[in-house]
C-alpha cells in the first residue's frame, strides 16, 4: 500500500518554532502531546493572556483553563491536568519555502548521488534511477511514434570521473531493461502507438550538460506524457507475454495517477522489474436493481419499518435519586484520585461548575463495577450527559440502567434481497435503509435551539442474511429504539460541525467492495458489531427486556 506524506513548515513565531511543547497527562499518568494544530492554537491563546481556550472551534470538546493548567471535558466535565514544556526549536528555513524535489531539475544542478552505504535492492533501485538522471540531464525519455527498436550508439571511451563512471551504469540499466521488451512488443504492436525509447545517445558525465539537447527530460513531462508513456510500457510488457507486476490506485475510484503510475514504472524498470498498470476494482455501494416482488420480510421480525420521533422520558425524579440506585456510600474513601475531577478522595470535589444539591465531600462507590467517585462529581456528571436515567462508569464504562442516545427523528427499513454478498455465497443479504431529515436541535444535543444537516441519506448498509446476521439486526433494532445509531456532533470525514453522524456502531455500506473499509468480505466484522453492541449496553438480554 503506498500512502502520501508530506512535510510542514510552521510560523517562527508558532509553537513549534518556539519549541513549545503543550501536553495532557494520561490515565497512566504519563503526559501525552496534542497535535500540533492544536498545541498552536493553545499556545496562541496563552500568549495572548487569555484565561481559558474552547478548543470546540476545532473538533475537540474540552476547554483549556490556564488559571489551573487544567483540560476540562465539555460533557462529563472531567478534569486532566496539562503543562507547557520547552523542547528543542524546529530548525529555522530561511527564504522562500523549499519545493518538494529530491532530483536535480537541469543538467547545471546534476551531481551524481554518493555510492549508497545500505546495498539493499531497494536503496540500489533509488540511488541507480537517480544517477541515471543526474547523467543523463535533458532527454533521457522521450515519446515517439513506434519504430524499430533503436540501437544506442557505443558510449565513448573518454575518460570521467568514477562518480560519473557510475552514473553512466545506472543509465545502461535502464536502458538494458527496457530495450529487450521494447523490442518484443514492437513486432506486436501497431506503429502509432507511443513507445519508450531513448533520446540521448551517450551518458554524459555529471556538470557536462549537452547544450544540443531539444527533447524534454523526465523533469518536464507533465501528466498526459506520464501517462502514455506508462501505457505504452505496459501494452509492451502485456504483448511480450511477461508476466507483470500490477500497481493500484490510491483512491480506488479512477485510473491510476499518471505521474505516480510514471515514476513507478520507471523505478521497477530501472530494476529490471516488469510493469504492468492496471485499473483498480471498483467501488460497488449498491446491489443490482431489485424490484418490490423481490423483496422479503424478515422471518422472527415483525413489521419492516421502525420510527423514533421524541426524545425518550427521563426516568427517575431527580439526579440524586436516580444514583441513589446504583451506588454505596463509602465512610472511608480510598487514599486515591477521583477519576473525574482528579482530587484525593480524602479531599472535597473539585468541580468548579454549577453546584449540585449534595455535599462536595461524600463518597459513592458503584454497586457493580466498584470503582469509587465523589457523589458531588457523579451528580455533575450526570447533568451534563442525556439524563435518561442510566449512568455510565467514566473508568470502565459498566453501563447502570438503560442506556439511551441523542439520535434525532427518522426512519429505519429493512427487508431481504436476492443477491448475496462477497464471503457470504450461501445466503442471500439484509439491506436496512436509515433515513434522518434535518432539523432543529432539542435541549439534549450539543447547540440547542440550532440546526443540524443530515448528509448521505437515505444510508444503505447490508448484513448478510445468516443466523447471526439477523441476530445483529434485532440488536440494531433495539440500538434504533434507544437512539443509539446516531447522533449530532463534528463529522470526522469532512469537519461539519452539527451534523447527523455515526454513534460508534460500525455498519457495512459497500455492498460488492470493500474498498473503504466498510465493505465485504470480512470475516471478524459480525463479531465486532455485537462487540461495539455490548459496549451501548446492548446484548441478548436486552431483547428479553424489549419484549417484557
Amino acid at each position: 500500500t503506498i500512502r502520501p506524506v508530506r512535510r510542514s513548515y510552521y510560523d517562527p513565531s508558532s509553537a513549534p518554532g518556539k519549541g513549545v511543547v503543550w501536553e495532557w497527562e494520561n490515565d497512566s499518568g504519563s503526559w501525552t502531546p496534542y497535535d500540533m494544530d492544536v498545541g498552536i492554537t493553545i499556545q496562541r491563546a496563552y500568549e495572548k493572556q487569555h484565561p481559558w481556550v474552547d478548543l470546540s472551534a476545532i473538533g475537540f470538546c474540552y476547554v483549556i483553563d490556564f488559571a489551573t493548567m487544567g483540560q476540562i471535558n465539555r460533557q462529563t466535565q472531567r478534569k486532566r491536568r496539562v503543562r507547557r514544556r520547552l523542547d528543542m526549536v524546529y530548525p529555522l528555513v530561511s527564504g522562500t519555502l523549499p519545493k518538494s524535489q529530491s532530483w536535480p531539475a537541469g543538467p547545471g544542478a546534476a551531481v551524481a548521488p554518493p555510492v549508497p552505504t545500505c546495498t539493499c535492492p531497494q536503496c540500489l533501485l533509488v540511488m541507480s534511477v537517480k544517477a541515471t538522471v543526474s547523467a543523463a540531464g535533458p532527454g533521457t525519455a522521450t515519446l515517439q511514434p513506434r519504430k524499430a527498436p533503436p540501437v544506442p550508439p557505443a558510449a565513448p571511451k573518454a575518460p570521467a570521473p568514477a562518480l560519473g563512471a557510475k552514473a553512466a551504469d545506472g543509465m545502461a540499466t535502464l536502458r538494458g531493461s527496457l530495450k529487450p521488451l521494447a523490442a518484443q512488443g514492437s513486432r506486436r504492436q501497431a506503429a502509432s502507438t507511443p513507445a519508450l525509447s531513448s533520446a540521448g545517445s551517450t551518458a554524459s558525465p555529471p556538470g557536462a550538460g549537452s547544450s544540443k539537447a531539444s527533447c524534454p527530460g523526465l523533469g518536464t513531462l507533465n501528466r498526459s506524457h506520464l501517462q502514455r508513456l506508462a501505457i505504452a510500457q505496459s501494452r509492451v510488457l502485456i504483448a511480450s507475454g511477461v508476466p507483470t507486476v500490477p500497481v493500484k490506485n490510491l483512491t480506488g475510484s479512477s485510473p491510476v495517477n499518471p505521474a505516480l503510475a510514471g515514476i513507478t514504472g520507471i523505478l521497477m524498470s530501472a530494476a529490471g522489474l516488469p510493469v504492468c498498470l492496471t485499473r483498480p476494482p471498483k467501488l460497488v455501494l449498491h446491489p443490482p436493481p431489485v424490484s418490490k416482488s423481490e423483496i422479503q420480510s424478515i422471518p422472527g421480525i415483525s413489521h419492516n419499518c421502525r420510527k423514533t420521533t421524541k426524545k425518550q422520558a427521563r426516568k427517575g425524579k431527580t439526579p440524586e435519586e436516580v444514583l441513589k440506585k446504583y451506588l454505596q456510600k463509602v465512610r472511608h474513601p480510598p487514599d486515591e484520585d477521583c477519576t473525574i475531577c482528579m482530587e484525593r478522595l480524602s479531599a472535597p470535589s473539585g468541580y468548579k461548575g454549577p453546584q449540585p444539591a449534595v455535599k462536595p465531600d461524600l463518597v459513592g462507590k458503584l454497586v457493580k463495577c466498584g470503582h469509587v467517585f465523589h457523589l458531588h462529581c457523579l451528580v455533575a456528571m450526570y447533568n451534563n450527559g442525556n439524563k435518561d436515567g442510566s449512568l455510565q462508569c467514566p473508568t470502565c464504562k459498566t453501563i447502570y440502567g438503560v442506556k439511551t442516545g441523542t439520535q434525532p427523528p427518522g426512519k429505519m427499513e429493512y427487508h431481504i434481497i436476492p443477491h448475496a454478498l462477497p464471503g457470504h455465497s450461501d445466503c442471500k443479504t439484509i439491506r436496512i435503509i436509515y433515513n434522518i431529515p434535518p432539523g432543529v436541535q432539542g435541549p439534549e444535543h450539543p447547540n440547542p435551539g440550532k440546526s443540524f444537516t443530515a448528509r448521505g441519506f437515505p444510508r444503505h448498509c447490508y448484513l448478510p442474511d445468516s443466523e447471526k446476521g439477523r441476530k445483529v439486526l434485532k440488536l440494531l433494532l433495539v440500538a434504533w429504539d434507544r437512539r443509539l445509531i446516531f447522533a449530532i456532533g463534528t463529522s470526522s470525514t469532512t469537519g461539519e460541525s452539527d451534523t447527523v453522524i455515526w454513534n460508534e456502531i460500525h455498519h457495512k455500506t459497500e455492498f460488492g467492495s470493500n474498498l473503504t473499509g466498510h465493505g465485504y468480505p470480512d470475516i471478524n466484522y459480525l463479531d465486532n458489531v455485537l462487540a461495539e453492541l455490548a459496549a451501548q449496553g446492548i446484548t441478548e438480554e436486552s431483547l428479553a427486556q424489549e419484549k417484557d
